[in-house]
C-alpha cells in the first residue's frame, strides 16, 4: 500500500511552499507579533482567499474547490512551515468541517460559499478555562433558541464573524451556530505566548443560536470535529519542525568556530540527527492520519491520536533544538528561533494538550483490542 501523496498533491504543496515563501515570510510574522493592535496579518490573508484554500474541501455546490482531505493536509504543513498568522485552521480545520460534517443543508447553503470566499471567519468554542473541556461539565447553556455563558480562550474568536460552540442543553451536550455580531455576544482579546495566532474570550448573554444536528449529539460531534482538525494541525505542526531542522543544519554549516563548521562537531550533529529521526517519526504517523481522514477509516480516531502526538513531541524538540544549534544567539528576539518555540508551545495545546491526545490514543486501543 503506498501512503504518499500523489504527483498532483506534490505538485499542489511545492507551489504552495513558492507562493508563501514569497507572500508569507517570518517578516510578515514579526508585523503582527510586534503590533497589539492587529490579530491576523490581513495582506496575507487576502493573498490566501485568492488563492482559493478556504474552499479546498468544500464541495463545488457550496463554492468550494471540492478537492479533498489530502489536499487539505498538504496545504496544511505548508501554512505550518511558513507559521502563517492568519485564521486558516480555525475557519477550516474547525469550523467548515464542523459544518459540513453535521450542518443541515440550510446551513451549509448559507455559509459555506461565504468561508470559501473570505467573508465568513468561522471559529470553534469548546474550552472554557484550564483544563480540556467535559461535555458532561459545561457552564455555557443552550435553551433551544438562545445561549448564554463564557467560553475562554477562543483561537481566532476576536476576529471571526461566526462560531460553533460546544453547550450543555437540558441533561446533555450540544453544538450550536452562533453569528459572533448578533446581540448578545461580548468580545475580549486575550493575551498569550502566541500573539500571531490570536484568541479571545467570548461572552454570550442570551445570543440568538441555532443547533448543528440533534440535541445531545455534541460530545459525539465534539470528538469528531477534534479528530479531523487533530490530522490537520499534526500537518502544521510537521511543517514547522520540518523548516526548524532546515534552519538549524543550514546554520550548523555556516557557523565556523575555531576554523570549522559547527555542525562537524558530534553533539550538533547529535541534535539534528534527533531531530530528523522525531520528524520522522511524526511524518509516518501524519501520514496515517491523511489516510484515515480521507477514507473516513475507523481507525480515525487512534491515528488522529497517534499524528497529534508525534508532530506535537516533533515540533516542540525541533523548535528547542533549533534554538540551541543557534547558540548564544538562538535565543535572541532578532533570530527567528523563537518564532517556531512559540507557534510549538501553542499548536501542542490546541484542540487538547498531549496528555488529552495520550488518553484519547490508550481508549482507541483499548477498543480495537477488545473487538
Amino acid at each position: 500500500m503506498n501512503f504518499d501523496f500523489s504527483d498532483d498533491q506534490k505538485f499542489l504543496g511545492n507551489e504552495a511552499r513558492k507562493f508563501l515563501s514569497a507572500e508569507c515570510t517570518t517578516q510578515h510574522v514579526r508585523d503582527v507579533l510586534n503590533d497589539d493592535a492587529i490579530s491576523h496579518h490581513a495582506g496575507v490573508w487576502q493573498k490566501v482567499v485568492e488563492m482559493g484554500w478556504l474552499g479546498t474541501a468544500i464541495p463545488e455546490e457550496f463554492g468550494g474547490l471540492g478537492l479533498g482531505a489530502l489536499e487539505l493536509c498538504v496545504l496544511a504543513e505548508e501554512m505550518g512551515r511558513a507559521l502563517a498568522p492568519v485564521p486558516f485552521a480555525s475557519s477550516v480545520y474547525f469550523f467548515a468541517e464542523g459544518l459540513m460534517q453535521a450542518g443541515s443543508g440550510q446551513q451549509k447553503a448559507a455559509l459555506l460559499p461565504g468561508v470559501a470566499s473570505g467573508d465568513v471567519i468561522g471559529c470553534y468554542a469548546a474550552s472554557e478555562g484550564p483544563g480540556h473541556p467535559d461535555p458532561a461539565r459545561l457552564s455555557v447553556t443552550f435553551d433551544g433558541q438562545t445561549i448564554s455563558g463564557r467560553k475562554l480562550p477562543v483561537t481566532d474568536g476576536d476576529v471571526a464573524t461566526h462560531a460553533l460552540v460546544l453547550v450543555r442543553e437540558g441533561s446533555g451536550a450540544s453544538i450550536v451556530l452562533v453569528d459572533l455580531t448578533a446581540e448578545g455576544v461580548t468580545r475580549t482579546p486575550v493575551k498569550t505566548l502566541e500573539p500571531t495566532r490570536s484568541h479571545a474570550e467570548i461572552c454570550f448573554d442570551k445570543a440568538p443560536a441555532e443547533r448543528l444536528g440533534a440535541a445531545g449529539e455534541g460530545a459525539a460531534l465534539h470528538d469528531a470535529i477534534l479528530n479531523q482538525a487533530a490530522v490537520l494541525l499534526a500537518f502544521e505542526q510537521l511543517g514547522g519542525a520540518t523548516r526548524c531542522l532546515e534552519m538549524a543544519t543550514d546554520y550548523a554549516k555556516e557557523r565556523h568556530a575555531f576554523g570549522r563548521p559547527i555542525g562537524g562537531n558530534q553533539a550538533i550533529k547529535h541534535k539534528l540527527a534527533d531531530m530528523y529521526v522525531k520528524n520522522e517519526v511524526a511524518r509516518s504517523n501524519c501520514y496515517f492520519g491523511a489516510w484515515a481522514l480521507s477514507t473516513n477509516a475507523v481507525e480515525l480516531p487512534e491515528a488522529a491520536a497517534a499524528s497529534r502526538l508525534a508532530a506535537s513531541e516533533a515540533f516542540w524538540f525541533a523548535s528547542k533544538e533549533n534554538i540551541q544549534t543557534h547558540g548564544g544567539m538562538g535565543f535572541t528576539w532578532e533570530v527567528d528561533c523563537h518564532l517556531f518555540y512559540r507557534r510549538a508551545k501553542l499548536l501542542a495545546v490546541q484542540a487538547g494538550a498531549p496528555a488529552v491526545w495520550k488518553e484519547k490514543l490508550v481508549r482507541a486501543l483499548e477498543l480495537r483490542n477488545a473487538a
